[in-house]
């Protein structure tokens, strides 16, 4: 039994010894592998590698946050730009209007400076700066009154598209204001004829300006002598309007075959929407002309029977 109990130790102790062994030879492989140096640079190499990585994400994180930084910034300047680049084009085109209006106006009034050259009596220019809003006057206003030498009952005409047409009377006059009656009023009578067959009537208004004017007392005769598009102008009866200035044309017979005259309807020469300037005609130059026309033909029409 003591050879037995001897072997076996005999047997543990040389596994303890070989285990040791194993440990130890582990152990100095191990020693000898760490201690090489290709190990170390790639341990540095893990770690250089690590920490550019880090740096290259922490780079790009910033980078996004300087580019979105900046993108604001920019878009806030682009939108900057374009208000005042839509503030600029809306003062040029501001700018083209007016001049545009500039250029009208100029055209305009290079007209109404020809016509008051040429126009042979003795006249005011007045601009029209006042009208009735709702219509319940015919009336209206013009920039100038006594003190420019104007008064009442002084025809009134005007150039429009190339037309001389008779507007109305002044029927009120202050220092530096004036009122207008115009033709198309209801107490405007005017001495008219026509200017081909030289029959006479009163031209009288019906209140507005989209009604026509009324030629009344027109010799019966005149029916079949008279057309669509024929001219009225004044006739000078009563010494007020100058003989001559044009009223309208006729759009429209009426004729009645129990009435002792017939009527026509005219429409203005002169269109009183779009009326912004007019003359006022000197009522004593209006008279002289008047009057020395009238011994002219008479004279003339002496030496002609003589």
């Amino acid at each position: 039994m003591d050879d037995a109990r001897d072997g076996k130790k005999q047997k543990s102790r040389f596994s303890a010894e070989a285990s040791v062994f194993l440990i130890l030879s582990l152990v100095s492989f191990l020693t000898l592998y760490f201690s090489n140096n290709s190990f170390v640079v790639d341990f540095r190499d893990v770690g250089l590698s690590f920490f550019l990585g880090a740096r290259n994400v922490i780079y790009e994180a910033s980078s996004f946050v300087s580019r979105t930084v900046l993108s604001i910034g920019e878009l806030a300047n682009l939108r900057r730009e374009y208000a005042e680049l839509t503030d600029r084009m809306t003062r040029y085109e501001q700018l083209e209007r007016n001049a545009a209006e500039i250029r009208q106006e100029n055209r305009r009034l290079r007209e109404q400076l020809g016509f008051s050259e040429a126009l042979e009596y003795k006249h005011i220019a007045a601009e029209i700066i006042g009208r009735d809003p709702d219509n319940l006057f015919s009336t209206f206003a013009i920039n100038k009154g006594a003190l420019a030498g104007i008064s009442v009952n002084m025809p009134v005409i005007a150039y429009q598209n190339g037309v001389q047409g008779l507007v109305g009377k002044v029927v009120q006059v202050a220092q530096f204001e004036s009122l207008v009656m115009p033709l198309y009023d209801m107490s405007s009578f005017v001495s008219a004829r026509l200017t081909e067959q030289r029959y006479e009537g009163i031209v009288e208004g019906q209140g507005d300006t989209e009604s026509p004017l009324l030629m009344r007392f027109i010799n019966k005769r005149a029916r079949d002598e008279i057309s669509h598009g024929d001219l009225i102008i004044t006739s000078g009866m009563g010494w007020l309007f100058p003989v001559g200035i044009t009223i309208g044309r006729v759009s429209r017979v009426l004729y009645q075959e129990y009435e002792s005259s017939m009527e026509l309807e005219l429409e203005t020469s002169i269109d009183f929407s779009r009326l912004e300037y007019v003359f006022v005609l000197d009522a004593a130059t209006v008279e002289s002309a008047e009057k020395t026309e009238e011994a002219a033909n008479t004279v003339e029409g002496t030496v002609e029977n003589e």
